[in-house]
């Protein structure tokens, strides 16, 4: 399976902090937003991926993560020049997907739970079509709805619906067989001008061939694109950090867990970042698996 780190957009909803900057690059408690979503791909044991930003964020991007050695990825780098909807993240990411099958996550989505990265490995092996991932919210009018039957199969997606059928909002995560690059090829724009991943999704729905992965009881989820929850999703972290003694998003860390490095080259990156509490962690975990 290939990644997708779908990084692009103005980050309208953060003005001004994204007057000047992408809002994957703002900080969520002590890292760039964008280590959020590239962990969850590395969770789900994906090494190859491919970060689209916009053409100003791109050689940020690129100085920050570099071709992904280091971690043992092989990431590579394009641009969406406009923002033309989630889908067209399938188009620009063609060739990088190949004949493999995908695995797209928004730069703004932050996931976290205990067992998150075994759900993962477990959706992707089990992949037949479509894995969407589901999880309960407060206000669930905001969102692509997904409803379940008695037996979990998901029989209904709604956009954002006045009346909704279920509180499972649809998260900015999304496996997909490699008929999706088909799919989106042949896929119509909607009345506002851009693919919808809706669409998509509910093409799946319509052969019965897309699963919804609850992410219930001991998860969060966050889209940090606004102000409220840009800081919510800052304040969680320091707060699992601190006070639980877990460390969320730490690449380095997850790379070595995973077993993409070893303990030497975790040791050389916290030595890198040693004037920091987050290079003396790395040096730490490093020293105990040695």
């Amino acid at each position: 399976m290939k990644g997708i780190v779908l990084a692009g957009g103005s980050g309208s909803r953060l003005f001004p902090l994204t007057l000047a900057t992408s809002k994957q690059l703002l900080p969520v408690y002590n890292k760039p937003m964008l280590y959020y979503p590239l962990s969850t791909l590395m969770l789900a044991g994906i090494r190859d991926i491919l970060v689209i930003s916009t053409p100003s964020a791109s050689p940020v991007m690129r100085d920050l993560l570099g071709d992904g050695a280091p971690l043992g990825l092989n990431l590579s780098h394009a641009v969406q020049p406009e923002p033309r909807g989630i889908p067209e993240a399938f188009l620009i990411g063609d060739r990088h997907i190949g004949t493999d099958d995908a695995a797209l996550v928004l730069g703004d989505n932050l996931f976290h739970g205990a067992g998150f990265g075994q759900l993962l490995r477990r959706a992707r092996a089990q992949l037949d079509g479509a894995v969407l991932f589901g999880y309960p919210v407060a206000d669930p009018e905001r969102y692509g709805v997904g409803e379940t039957d008695a037996a979990g199969r998901l029989v209904s997606i709604e956009e954002k619906p006045l009346r909704p059928r279920s509180d499972k909002a649809i998260t900015g995560l999304y496996f997909y067989g490699n008929d999706v690059l088909d799919l989106v090829r042949d896929l119509a724009p909607s009345p506002r001008g851009e693919l919808e991943i809706t669409d998509v999704n509910r093409a799946y729905l319509r052969q019965g061939r897309v699963r919804l992965a609850d992410l219930g009881p001991g998860f969060t989820w966050f889209d940090c694109g606004t102000h409220d929850s840009l800081l919510a999703a800052g304040h969680y972290v320091q707060t699992v950090e601190k006070y639980e003694g877990e460390r969320v998003a730490c690449l380095e860390e997850i790379a070595l867990r995973m077993g993409f490095i070893d303990a030497a080259a975790c040791y050389r990156l916290g030595e890198g970042m040693r004037q920091s509490t987050y290079g003396r962690h790395l040096t730490e975990i490093a020293y105990a698996y040695s």
